[in-house]
């Protein structure tokens, strides 16, 4: 029988209380309150807790404290990768996040979802659906990206934006829920 964070990695139904989980999360939360609580100017402090926290990173890596996830190990983005403030990343399920990608303040990348059966959903068992953001994507302030969501390469997700489908390349997506508003051309 396997782990209910080998059946949270799998996007089976997992237990959130799990001993392993919960220790897990709390990993994350104390690098990520480290990670907050840096000075501007502590760029290599800053470098080193991501990467510790972070399944994965590319070079030229820059977040804007607070910034929150569930275990961080889950994440992984790209070089050239920009996050203003208050970005939340919900992580039971991998997030790939693609280079010279840029996410505006408040943006919260979601995995975790539950069952709709309500008395499935009482039992408070979980699963993840993972996300995967290709290159080249500007993510509007306040924008919500659902569970189990892929985003084209050179897309834009607009301000305000909720996104519960995937997104085509070269496009903007806008409303709740998003949909494309404008197809784009490369030069």
């Amino acid at each position: 029988m396997s782990s209910d964070k080998e059946q949270m990695l799998n996007g089976g139904l997992y237990d959130p209380t799990d001993p392993e989980l919960v220790a897990d999360r709390n990993r994350a939360h104390e690098l990520t309150g480290r990670y907050n609580n840096t000075m501007p100017d502590d760029q290599a402090d800053r470098g080193e807790l991501v990467e510790a926290l972070f399944g994965s990173v590319g070079d030229e890596c820059q977040i804007e404290p607070p910034f929150r996830c569930d275990y961080g190990y889950n994440i992984h983005v790209g070089e050239n990768f920009y996050a203003n403030f208050d970005c939340v990343i919900l992580d039971a399920g991998r997030v790939e996040i693609g280079r010279n990608c840029m996410i505006a303040p408040g943006v919260h990348i979601y995995t975790a979802t539950h069952p709709l059966d309500a008395s499935k959903r009482i039992e408070g068992r979980e699963y993840a659906k993972p996300v995967s953001v290709g290159d080249n994507v500007w993510i509007g302030g306040q924008a919500v990206v659902n569970p189990g969501v892929t985003v084209g390469d050179d897309s834009v997700i607009a301000s305000g934006a909720v996104v519960t489908e995937d997104v085509p390349e070269e496009v903007v997506v806008q409303g709740n829920p998003a949909t494309v508003v404008k197809e784009m051309k490369k030069n």
